[in-house]
This record gives structure tokens, C-alpha cells and sequence, in this order.
């Protein structure tokens, strides 16, 4: 169904006035009703691979060579009305970001009625009628109330469905998912996953899955592409890449997975695969690199001997729901509820939940972006629940946060480095 050649991407630094190889010289294929599985660490080449497919880049800055062949037309070669025949209707792709990838000023039923009159040429009643099918089809509950919903009204996995289904809106031979459970918990990027599945063979497509996730894609594809540094280092079917690695970098992906249940002396990296300085893709699980019952009591007691350093005491964030012609408060939404716990200095502790529990409003009300509504945050001894703003600033330098949405936090006006 599609057949990709000898395919080379650049890119062209305007500020450097030169071109920057992207993707060299990479050939794979899809064939009817398979999943072809791309993975790779974030700037390997996987999503403007994608993207040259598609057709999105910016032709004046970017120079693709080689051959996209889909059903033995060159996709290369078309002109931009025949390419936007083919983008859309046969060959359709969800983006990797849902909560940005959707506009935030028109509906989601809006949005996926607009994709259907246009290839479809069909009226806004028809349009609609068909977006709510297709609400259903991915399992969105009320589907006619978020067809009426805003992007921010619905949940991360909601969003994730409007986007399949506006993929799926045209019935497309070729499926590409780019990243299409990365920002979902767990639960949701599973039925997500069984999802696709569904509707692959219901629909009989093919699908591109774009993951830097070896257990997503391990769990979804028939074929698998490993990409590194714009290269597709090894390829075959997923069976034998995720028992038989043979290439160093697929070995230290699959290695640095390890098992929960284990308690490691030193997490393995890919750079020591690449350097020859580990050949076994199973060397980290050797004794010697796992702590024994012992030695994780002894550390546990020097940890805990310690003052914590910080301590959360029966700590509420609550939010007010107004209703009534005076917007009088008629009930509380309790996002953090009674929370207690300590943290000690050298101690990692892992807050875990689905989407919605509490987890970020807690480290947000903890950091005093958000002002908790009882209870007490005390740091290094200080109790910070109340203080000024002048003494927050202070303290900023000592509690710092890495935002879960990395494209949305960076300022778009500044450079990396500015930031």
C-alpha cells in the first residue's frame, strides 16, 4: 500500500545559511491491514517522517528526495490540489498533541463537521449527523454534548478521541498515529490502544504507529522500524525486534525499560550501548547491579533519620461551583482533600493517579501557585502556607517544577536559551 524509498529530509538553517540532513536515506513499507510500528527517542526523524508523507512541511525551507509511493502514486510528485485530495480522505493522521493540535475557539463537533463538508461536500445538517456517528463509533460518551463542548471542557482522553475521530472522518486507507497516547495515563492510552485496534480491522486500514514507547508499540504493531539520528537502524517483525535485538541502540531502548519490581544500583542508559561498553541487552538485571535486602534497609534508615524535608499536613484545595441568579456557592469541588505526607532530603516519592485525581493541583497548591483552602505546606521547617509574596520569591530558587505540558509552558516568542 505504501512504499517508501531511499527517503532523505533537510532542513534549511536560515541563521547558519545552511542545510541540516533531518532523515538519511530510509526505505520501509505498509501493507494492507498492518500495523507498522516507528520508535525511536524524541528527534530521531520518526514525526517528520510522518509529516513528509502527509506532505506538511514547508517545501520552500525543507528538501525531500527519494519516493513516497502510495497505491503506485508518487506522492512526491503531485501538485498541492492533488495532494490535498489523497491528504485527509486516503491517507489520515492524528497529531501527537491533542490539547494543541485542536483550535480552542470552535467546537470539537465544529471542527470534525468542518473536515467532512470538505472532502465530502455535504451539508452542515449531514456533516453533523455523521460527527456524532462517529463520536459513537470511538466511544465518546454524550457525543451530541461534546459535539457542543470546547476543547478545555473535555478531558485529555476525550480530546484524544475527537482527533481520531476527525482522522477517521473521511474513512482513510492509511492511518498515521503520531504519538497518539503520550500526554494519556495509563488506563486511557490502553483504551485508546484497544481502540485502534477495533477500528483497524473494522475499517480494514493500514496504520503507521509513530512511539518513543517500546510497550505501546510492542502491544499494537506487526512490523516494526527503530529510528536513530534520522536512520533506521534495524527493522523486522515486532516478535523478533523485542526478543532479538540486534543493533545496540534497539538493545539499550529495550533495556531501559526495566522491571518495577526491581531495585537497580544503576538504571541503564542507551549511551552505553552505543559505546560498546555493555553488549547484553540483559546485563543490568546481573546481581551485581541489584540492591540486596540489606543494603535497601540500610539506606532507608540513614534517609529517614533525617528531618523531612518537607511535610504536607491535612492539606485541602477546594474549588467553589456557583450557581442561581447571584452566583450564590451551592457546592465544592474537592480537588485535594485532606492530603498528608512527609518527604525527606535524597527521598523520591512517586504520586500516581488518573487523569483528574489531584496530582497537579497538589504540586501546584504545594508551590503556592494555587492558594490551598486549609491545612499546612511547612519547608525546611518554615510553614509556607501563608506567606507573602515577596518571601515566595525567595524561596522559588529552593522548590522548583517541571510543567506536564512541555509545548505549552515555553514562551513561543523567546529562544531556548532565553527561556
Amino acid at each position: 500500500m505504501l512504499n517508501v524509498e531511499n527517503l532523505n529530509i533537510d532542513f534549511y538553517n536560515q541563521e547558519e545559511k545552511t542545510w541540516f540532513k533531518a532523515v538519511k536515506t530510509i526505505s520501509f513499507n505498509v501493507k494492507k491491514g498492518t500495523v507498522l510500528g516507528i520508535v525511536g527517542e524524541s528527534g530521531s526523524g520518526k514525526s517528520v517522517t510522518s509529516f513528509s508523507i502527509m506532505r506538511l512541511h514547508d517545501e520552500r525551507s525543507a528538501k525531500i528526495t527519494g519516493d513516497i509511493d502510495f497505491e503506485d502514486i508518487s506522492l512526491l510528485n503531485l501538485s498541492s490540489n492533488e495532494i490535498r485530495q489523497i491528504r485527509g480522505n486516503q491517507i489520515s493522521m492524528i497529531f501527537q498533541e491533542p490539547m494543541t493540535s485542536l483550535n480552542p475557539v470552535f467546537t470539537c463537533g465544529e471542527q470534525v463537521a468542518e473536515a467532512i463538508i470538505l472532502h465530502q461536500k455535504v451539508d452542515k445538517q449531514t456533516a453533523k449527523e455523521k460527527t456524532i456517528d462517529l463520536f459513537n463509533e470511538v466511544q465518546l460518551p454524550r457525543p451530541e454534548k461534546i459535539f457542543d463542548s470546547y476543547p478545555h471542557q473535555i478531558s485529555g482522553g476525550q480530546k484524544q478521541r475527537v482527533m481520531i475521530a476527525m482522522a477517521l472522518s473521511c474513512n482513510p486507507k492509511l492511518l498515521i498515529a503520531d504519538e497518539p497516547t503520550t500526554a494519556l495515563d495509563v488506563t486511557v492510552q490502553k483504551t485508546i490502544l484497544q481502540l485502534l485496534l477495533k477500528l483497524k480491522e473494522e475499517r480494514h486500514m493500514a496504520m503507521i504507529f509513530i512511539s518513543h514507547d517500546l510497550g505501546v508499540v510492542n502491544e499494537i504493531a506487526d512490523e516494526v522500524a527503530v529510528m536513530y539520528k534520522g536512520e533506521i537502524v534495524e527493522q523486522g517483525p515486532a516478535k523478533s525486534i523485542f526478543e532479538n535485538p540486534q543493533h545496540p541502540y534497539t538493545k539499550g531502548l529495550l533495556a531501559c525499560r526495566p522491571s518495577p519490581s526491581l531495585q537497580l544500583k544503576k538504571l541503564p542508559v542507551v549511551a552505553d550501548f552505543l559505546t560498546g561498553k555493555i553488549a547484553d541487552a540483559n546485563a543490568h538485571l546481573n546481581a551485581s547491579n541489584q540492591l540486596t535486602e540489606e543494603e535497601i534497609v540500610s539506606r532507608r534508615a540513614l534517609l529517614y533519620a533525617k528531618k523531612p524535608l518537607l511535610q504536607v499536613k491535612e492539606l485541602c484545595t477546594w474549588y467553589s461551583i456557583h450557581n442561581g441568579l447571584f452566583g450564590k456557592t451551592t457546592d465544592y469541588v474537592k480537588a485535594v482533600d485532606q492530603i498528608n505526607f512527609e518527604v525527606f532530603p535524597g527521598e523520591t516519592l512517586g504520586l500516581v493517579g488518573e487523569s483528574g485525581c489531584g496530582k497537579t493541583t497538589l504540586g501546584r497548591t504545594i508551590l503556592r501557585l494555587i492558594q490551598p483552602t486549609s491545612g499546612s505546606i511547612i519547608f525546611s521547617g518554615q510553614d509556607i502556607t501563608n506567606i507573602s509574596r515577596s518571601e515566595l520569591r525567595k524561596l522559588r530558587k529552593d522548590i522548583q517544577i517541571i510543567f506536564q505540558d512541555p509545548y505549552a509552558s515555553l514562551n513561543p516568542k523567546l529562544s531556548i536559551g532565553q527561556s
